[in-house]
Formats: structure tokens, sequence, C-alpha cells
């Protein structure tokens, strides 16, 4: 189970313990280990996936690309044993094996070498899976970059450089995935081109808010519900479009498989863990001990210190109108946040967002924490940060200034001092960022 490292220094700030109990409840509900035995069920000669029955009649073969891939093949590993003949997974760290399963390293946030010789071998391995076989497929956040083989005629570098420009100038991850798509030849179902076999169970864990299955690792066994239009209006929008060679430009104008495609008839995609599911455990959690519990969205987006400023409004109307409920309450949201980067400072997300929260819940009873459920936040070693009402007091007396470390989106290094970052290490779970508040009532 993944664990806060850092919880006895935490846990001496007020209603700290209370949310770090929530936050490992969160993040054991996101493992994707737990996700697959929970959803996928042996019985006898065939396999029940949450409620569809998938008959085996030949061997079984494990595929996975992402963060969570490792995890979720040692779950399959463990639920059906021999009957695994082998298979590929590719995550950002890599390895030996997951019995019978090669575990191989890919990069990420961008695509290299890694990437493109782990995504080979994977497709060299579906040559050996026969007609009467069952393939599973297990992806989850990351899995874009961490599997690619291009469409020919196209070099990975010219994918990574295109990705690599689409979000500096702020492409979300639907616009930046109807692009990849087109330019890939294993994204946007096309993976299931190289798949002989009769049945393909994909497991899916969500890292995209709204959890669409064509924007997960770019949809590699789900109809595309984007179309070429859209991709093209993605480009020129970011003014990249006239730039691009004219062979990229006419593969673009390619259609990607749609709803209807009889590709996909041979497919099941199940969504096995997401950013609700951690919210709802959470809660459940915080409602035990005591706590009315709400939760506002799993789809929060925006710019991550003025959504801390949205948030922070939240807490200021329960704890002083009651509002959407009266104290003892938490207060629950998931989602992900961007950062325009105006400083050189070190940071992410989630440590942004709750520096700007902070300042302004100053004097309240109130605890809050935003966490990144990989245990990445942006290019700090911290997964977030834990704050109250009396941090920016705090962070006076020791001569630090809070806006200025805002200004320089320099949060992790503000927490650091303060002793409040949050540090779990690399999670292998990925259900995009959770924050957590409880409002108590005034002492």
């Amino acid at each position: 189970m993944v664990t806060i490292k850092n919880r006895e220094v935490l846990v001496r700030i007020s209603g700290a313990e209370l949310l770090l109990d929530a936050i490992e409840t969160a993040l054991k509900a996101a493992d994707s280990y737990n996700a697959v035995v929970s959803k996928v069920k042996l019985r006898g000669d065939y396999v029940e996936v949450e409620g569809k029955r998938v008959e085996v009649r030949g061997r079984i073969h494990v595929l996975g690309f992402g963060k969570a891939s490792a995890r979720m093949a040692e779950a399959l590993v463990e639920i059906f044993g021999d009957l695994i003949a082998g298979g590929v997974v590719i995550t950002p760290t890599g390895g030996n094996r997951v019995g019978p399963v090669e575990v191989l390293k890919g990069n990420h946030p961008i695509p290299g070498e890694d990437t493109l010789k782990a995504s080979k071998r994977l497709l060299e391995y579906l040559q050996v899976v026969g007609e009467r076989d069952v393939v599973f497929v297990a992806i989850s956040g990351g899995g874009s970059a961490l599997f690619e083989v291009p469409e020919e005629g196209v070099e990975l570098g010219e994918i990574a450089k295109l990705s690599d420009e689409l979000m500096k100038r702020g492409a979300d991850i639907v616009e930046l995935n109807a692009v990849r798509k087109r330019l890939s030849a294993v994204k946007g179902g096309k993976l299931l081109r190289y798949i002989k076999a009769r049945r393909v169970v994909s497991l899916i864990v969500s890292d995209v808010v709204g959890d669409r299955l064509d924007t997960i690792a770019s949809g590699p066994t789900a109809p595309d519900a984007t179309d070429k239009a859209f991709a093209v209006a993605v480009l020129k929008k970011y003014g990249l479009w006239d730039s691009l060679p004219e062979r990229l430009r006419r593969l673009i104008e390619i259609e990607t498989p749609k709803a209807g495609d009889p590709l996909f008839d041979k497919v099941i995609n199940v969504l096995v863990a997401n950013n609700l599911g951690s919210l709802q455990k959470a809660a459940e959690r915080l409602a035990s001990r005591g706590y009315g519990a709400v939760i506002l969205t799993s789809m929060l987006e925006g710019e991550a210190r003025e959504v801390g400023r949205v948030l922070a409004s939240v807490i200021k109307s329960a704890a002083l109108h009651g509002f959407p409920a009266s104290p003892p309450v938490a207060i629950l949201a998931g989602g992900e946040t961007v950062v325009t980067v105006r400083g050189r400072g070190r940071g992410g997300r989630n440590q942004e967002m709750c520096l700007s929260l902070a300042m302004a819940i100053r004097g309240l009873n109130a605890t809050a924490a935003c966490v990144a459920t990989d245990g990445i936040d942006g290019n700090s070693p911290a997964a977030g940060a834990l704050v109250d009402g009396g941090v920016v007091e705090e962070a006076e007396r020791l001569g630090v200034n809070p806006a200025e470390y805002l200004d320089n989106n320099d949060s992790y290094t503000f927490f650091e001092k303060l002793g409040r970052a949050i540090i779990t290490g690399y999670t292998g779970v990925n259900v995009n960022d959770i924050f957590l508040a409880v409002v108590d009532k005034d002492k």
C-alpha cells in the first residue's frame, strides 16, 4: 500500500492525521492492483469482467503501458497464474518481469528511443498471439508517451517535438491526443489491427478528467471520438498547421477508426479506477470520523492558483455561513489544474493550488491538502502539500513571504521550509489529483 513517507512530520499540524488517513484511503482505492482484482474474476473456463463473460479457449496474454501497468500485470498474473502465456508492459521505470510478462522502460512525458524500442517489442510479441487467445491490455495514464510506433513516413522525433510544442502552447489532453492519434500507428483504436485474438479486454485506469476512453493513453483500443477536422483545428489554433510538412498534414487528414467499425467487435473496454472512485472512498473515511462529506466535483480544471482561491471560498462559506454544509464538514474535489510558469522555482500544480488557498483561509479553523495521486507534483520531489489557517502566520514568523514564493512558482521550496510538503515517492497510481479539506467548528 502507498504511504505518506513524512507522516510523522505532518501529524503535528491540527487536523493533519485525519486528512492523511483519507489521502491514503484514496490512494488505496486507486491502486491498480486492487482495482483489477476487484473487477476480474476467473470462473472455471471463463472470465467475468465487471459482469461481462469472456470465454477462455486458448491462451491468455498481457499487454500494458502506463504508470500503473506493472501493478495491473501483477494482479492479472495473480488471478490467472499458469494460464498466462506471456506478455509485455511498458512503464516509466521498467523492470525485469512480472511472472511471464516482460516489464520494459519507456520515456515520459515525451516519447523517446526507450519508448520506441519497447513498443516495437510489444508489437513483435503480438506475432505469437493466436486467433483463439484472449489478450488483456492494461492501460493507464502516461501510456501516450510510453507506447508509440509512428505511422509510416513519420519520425518519432517529429511526434515528440509536436507534442512538446502543443503542451507548451496550452493544449489540453483531448486536443493533444487528437493530433497524436493521427500520426501514430497504434493509437486511436489502431492497436487492435495488430491483435489476431478473438477477444481483447482492456482494463483502464483513468487519468483524464471526464474519463474519456478515447483520450486515456490516446485510446489504443477505443473508437476515436475526435475527427480530422478537429485535429486540424487544434493545430491551427496553436499556430502549428502551416509549419507542418505536407506529408504530416496528409496523415492528419486521414480518419481514425470510429464507433461501429468491425475492428471494435472483439474488444471490451472496462474502466477499473478513476478519480471519483478515490474521492468516494476518502469521503467514506472522513464520514466515519464524524464529518459530513461533500464531494464538489471530480472534474476540477483551471489555473492552479485561481482554483485554490475558489476552493478557499468554499471553505470560508462553510466556516462562516454553513454552506454547502456546516462544520464539522469535509470538502473534497478532484481533477487536474494547470500552472502558467512565470518564475523559476520548484513546485507543481498541487502545491501552487495549496499555497494560493492557504493565503485565502488565514485564521480559519480548517486544514486542507492537495495531492497528485502519482506522487509527482511538477518538478519537485513532493506529491503535494498540507496547509491550515495558521500557515501564513507561521511563515511570517520565519521571515518567509508566501506571495513571493507563489509569484516565483516556488511552492515546493515554501512548503519544504515549513515542513508541509507531502512526500509519497512514485506511487504507481494515477487518477489525477485530489483535494481534501476539513472545516471544524470555531474553538
